[in-house]
Parts: C-alpha cells; structure tokens; sequence
C-alpha cells in the first residue's frame, strides 16, 4: 500500500472527489481514503444534480476544470431547466441521475488518473507533527504533506427510524468517531446538525398513471464544456408529481410524540430550506398540500425517491402515511427513511480556502463544514483541493470573488459567520445575480481557471471560446441596420417591429418583447454568420442584460473597492477604538477583507465606520 503523498483527502464523496480531482493535475500524489463498500461520489439522498444557484455551481466547476458536470452529463436520465418561464438570469438546470452509473463513471475516472490512488478504510486519527500529518487508519499509518477532510455526515453519525437508533452516517454503513477525537486540535460547533432522506419505494407498486408525468427537456444544454450541447448518454425518463393531502398531514401531526425531531431524541438542528415532512406539518399548520416528486433513483434499480417526505418517523407510521398519497396507496418500502446527527466543524475557524486557522495544511469541506446538498460539497472540495495544491507549490491562492461566483458566495458566507443551521446555496444569495448566470460561466470563470497556469484541453477550449464571444459581440454592437425599405421588410418577416431610425443589430436583440437568443439565431442564419449555438446564446443574453449588469456594476465598484480591502484583523482586535463584543467577534472570524468584516453578524456600525475610514 502507498502510505506517502502529497495531500491525503479523508472521503470519497463528492468534496472529495472534486479535491482530489483538481489537486491531482498538478502533478502530485493524491489519496483518497474511505471507508470499504461505499463507491466514489455515490449519492445517498435524492440523486440528482443541479437545481436553482446549484446549476451554476455545477457550470462553474466545469470551467474551473472540475469533474462534476461531466459525471452527471454521462449519468443523467432525466434534464430540466428550471425557472425556464422567468428570466435568463434565475434559469438553472437540474438533471436527475442514474446513481449507480454515476458512481461507477466516477470509479472509472479515478482509476484511470495516475495521480490519484483510492484507499478503502477507517481513519481513526489525524496527528501532524514535523510539517507531515500522520493518518491512522485501519490499515496502517499514512504519511501526507497536506490533508483535506471532506467526512460529510459520518463523524459520530447516529441516523434516527422512530425510537430506533443506529450509528453510522447512512444507511448500512459504520459510524466514524467523532471530529474532536480524530482531529484534537479542530473547534467543532456546540450544536449538531441533522439531515434527513424519505423511503424509497419499489417501482412495481406505484401507479404513475395518478400522478403527473414530467418528461426530459430536449433543450436542456448539458453541463461539461467537451460534450455535444444536447446529446443524452443515457435513455431519458420521466418523473411524476404527486401531492400530500389532508389525510396524509393528520396522520404525521396525529403522531408527534413518536418523532424523533420533535420529542427530544433527536438535538441536531435540521435544514431550513430542506425540512423533512415533520417540520412542514408544524411550520405550515394551514398547509397539507405539499408536492412530492417521484423520481428514479436507477434505470438498473427499483427504488424511486420521494422528493419532499423526508422523514424519521417510525416505519409503521411512515408506511401510513406514504399510502394516503395518490398513486402510491400500494406502496412497498424498499429503504425505509431516516435523519442523521453529525458532528460539525467550526467554519470561522477556517481562512478563505478552507484551511483551518489552528493546524495549517489541514482543509475542511462538503458538509462537515454545514452544508447540504452535492453541489455544494463538490464546490467546497475544489477550493479545498486547489488550494491545498496550491500552497505546496508555494503559489498565490484562489480565491473566487462572490460578484462573480455562486462558489465565492458560498465560501465567504462559511467563512463569515457560525453556521446555526445547515447552509444551501440559492440565487438570493448573490448580491450579483444578474452577472453570475449559467449562460456567461466561462467568460466569469476563464480568469481564474487561466490563473492555474494548466494549459490542458479545457484551457484551450476556452481561449477559443472567448476569442468567439467577443468577435461576435462586436459585430453585434457595430452591425447597423439602416432604416431601408429592404431592412424594413426582414423586420416585418421576423416581427421584430418597427424599424424608423438606424439601429445597431445589439440594440435590436435588446427590445423587450424579442427574446434574444432566437433574435440572434435568425439574423445569423439570414446573413450566414457561423458561430456555434453556445456562443450565439451567451452573446445574445450578454447583450440583453449589459444595461442592467452596466448600472449595477457602477454601485457595486463602489462597494467593492472598500470591501477588497485588506485589514489587518489582530490590530483591529487590539483597538480601543472597537467595542469589546466587536474586538471579541472579530478574534473569533479573523476576516482578512472589509467585505468579510460587514458581513460578520453583531458587527456595529460604528466599527464599520472607523475601520472604512482608516482605509480610505
């Protein structure tokens, strides 16, 4: 067995795999370790990738050389933009995955990179000593120069089914120690946090024909930058919407004492943007319609997973209350559902790479760091991965700004303020979210990806890309269309409007009752202009949203000169100049920006002003 590298990553799910991945092409040694019999990037909960601000982050790791969009492109059965009825701006694509594929494309991913060897066993302490850190594992000592910890909700896991209790951070699985004993030097929150999943049902004993049948969108644009825009890898299928119902809710609420969340068995605290069917039937008491998705977990598997009843009732109360639900009267219960507890780490006491402030080489990310959801573990675990690399190279770090970036949204927000309840990115998030779009990812992302100085297919692809992008937004701008009777009359064939003054082809495409993308379309067919159909749409919408992005980009270059300011936290602290609760929060987060310090929760004004005022 190897038991020397350069960065050891502690989980194979999808933070570490994406760590693993990026830190990899570098050429350094990398190696992922986890536990026996649970696949790379598996997915325990609802698979599927993608989703509202989750698409970005998808897009954003595929242009920054991640390997995310290109798993779900080759396991996805099921695509659908989201929001597709709303603007540009808020689109976001969501594919349903085939789990086992995606799991096994992942394995063979790995296996083929000469860079990465995957270790299959229990890590019991993380020691460093000397500039190395020492990993215990069940299969012997293992010595790395770095290490990023990606554990998701396995460190002490004990997962919930009523009054049963079982220890393990998912089903069939064992339980890890807890993060203090593995890690003696790392802040874990006071609080634990919980996460739960539904049962899966077995597909023969549900009627799809009472629910409503959501088929695969054909002009959903695939994820990775190297594949066909709309090629499927896979046969695509439909999932189904059905509804909880009064008879449903009264069988939950009748049944309180027995949950586990609500009587006291379980101290976590649980995702407010995610909550299980409990929590919904005591926030939204008026409420007993709420929409489940039925969706395949597999086309080789059985099992179908509920979206939207997610639960730790006990399994005769669950079985109840599942078959009160149209077309699933006959349910049978393949995996009944659970909640989890874990162990959280302290994400003020890591930097803006997630590089822990009080052992330095180590990294958190993924959901030990309090978050939910695959895509933003897969984030995390980039910029774990990256940096980590980075700082052995004795290079400069990468730090992704929030106005340009779901990723830099989400990671400043860890990073500024105690999590106390499980973090999700959404597009409100984004103070920019008029700029950071799915559409325009590579002319957001290409800077930093070129900053890596990796020049591989992705970096050239991109080189290309934008050289496209501005020979095609130039013409746009310069193209004038002359108030003639010949241009006149291919307005009138188009229903484009009126056409009274000259106008540039950029100021046509902006009308608001034209919808841009296939404005451009037509008038590079009508005059042959060649440019492939993701540089058409990207200019299109670019285009559409200059004005806006325009305007907002002078208010926010005023705010961001000040928040890009560099402070220096320990002086800060020492100030008598700052309230003793300020001077206290900021020891705690040590923000390294001005942006970082406002965002800090109990921050006073008045600090606020006296540090923008010594840094004008």
């Amino acid at each position: 067995m190897d038991n020397k590298f350069d960065i050891v990553v502690i989980g194979g799910g999808h933070a570490g795999l994406e760590a693993a991945w990026i830190a990899s092409q570098f050429n350094l040694r990398v190696g992922i370790l986890t536990l026996p019999g649970i696949p790379i990037a598996s997915a325990p909960c609802n698979p599927a990738v993608g989703g509202v601000g989750k698409g970005q982050v998808v897009r954003e790791l595929d242009a920054l050389g991640g390997i995310m969009g290109k798993l779900a492109d080759l396991s996805a059965i099921q695509y659908r933009t989201l929001n597709e009825s709303k603007g540009y701006a808020v689109q976001s694509t969501r594919v349903q995955i085939d789990k086992v594929a995606y799991a096994e494309n992942a394995e063979r991913a790995v296996e083929a990179n000469k860079n990465i060897s995957v270790i299959r066993c229990k890590v019991n302490k993380v020691i460093k000593s000397n500039e190395l850190f020492h990993v215990e594992t069940s299969v012997g000592d293992i010595e790395s120069r770095s290490v990023v910890c990606t554990t998701g909700t396995f460190l002490a896991g004990n997962m919930h089914t009523g009054e049963e209790q079982t220890a393990g951070g998912r089903v069939d699985c064992e339980q890890v120690d807890s993060l203090d004993s593995i890690f003696a030097s790392v802040s874990k929150l006071k609080t634990r946090f919980k996460t739960g999943t539904p049962a899966r049902i077995k597909r023969k004993s549900i009627d799809f024909s009472k629910m409503e049948s959501q088929p695969s969108d054909k002009s959903a644009i695939n994820f990775h930058f190297d594949h066909d825009p709309y090629h499927r890898e896979l046969e695509q299928v439909s999932c189904h919407l059905t509804r909880t119902n009064d008879d449903t809710l009264k069988i939950i609420r009748d049944n309180k004492e027995r949950s586990p969340i609500f009587n006291g068995q379980i101290k976590g605290v649980g995702p407010r943007y995610c909550p299980s069917i409990e929590d919904k039937a005591y926030r939204y008491e008026e409420k007993n319609e709420h929409h489940v998705f039925v969706e395949p977990e597999s086309l080789s598997l059985d099992t179908f997973y509920p979206n939207g009843i997610s639960t730790s009732l006990p399994k005769e109360i669950q079985l109840d209350f599942i078959q009160t639900i149209a077309g699933l009267e006959n349910a049978e219960i393949a995996v009944w559902g659970y909640a989890v507890e874990y162990d959280v780490v302290d994400t003020t006491k890591l930097d803006i790479t997630l590089q822990s402030t009080e052992v330095p080489g180590l990294y958190f990310a993924g959901q030990v760091n309090g978050t939910s959801g695959y895509e933003e573990a897969a984030g995390q675990g980039y910029i774990a991965g990256v940096n980590a690399a980075l700082k052995l190279l004795d290079r400069e770090k990468l730090v992704l700004d929030r106005n340009e970036s779901y990723i830099g949204v989400m990671i400043e927000d860890l990073v500024s303020n105690k999590r106390d309840e499980p973090y999700r990115l959404f597009t409100a998030r984004s103070e920019n979210r008029l700029f950071v779009r799915e559409d325009n990812t590579i002319q957001r992302i290409s800077p930093y990806r070129s900053s890596l100085g990796l020049n591989s297919k992705i970096d050239k692809y991109q080189m290309f890309y934008m050289e496209q992008f501005y020979d095609l937004y130039e013409l746009c701008r310069t193209f004038t269309f002359v108030a003639n009777r010949e241009n006149k009359a291919l307005f009138e064939r188009y229903n484009f409007g009126s056409l009274k003054t000259n106008i540039s082809m950029a100021e046509l495409i902006k009308r608001s009752k034209l919808d841009p993308v296939k404005t451009l379309s037509i008038l590079c067919k009508e005059f042959c202009i060649q440019y492939s159909s993701e540089i058409i749409r990207t200019t299109a919408i670019t285009l559409k949203y200059d004005g806006y992005i325009d305007r907002a980009k002078i208010e926010q270059s005023r705010i961001a000169r000040l928040d890009n300011k560099k402070i220096n936290w320990k002086n800060l602290s020492e100030s008598e100049n700052v309230s003793f609760e300020c001077r206290t929060r900021i020891k705690e987060i040590m923000p390294e920006s001005f942006g970082q310090l406002k965002r800090i929760e109990g921050i006073r004004p008045a600090t606020l002003v006296y540090v923008a005022n010594n840094l004008v």
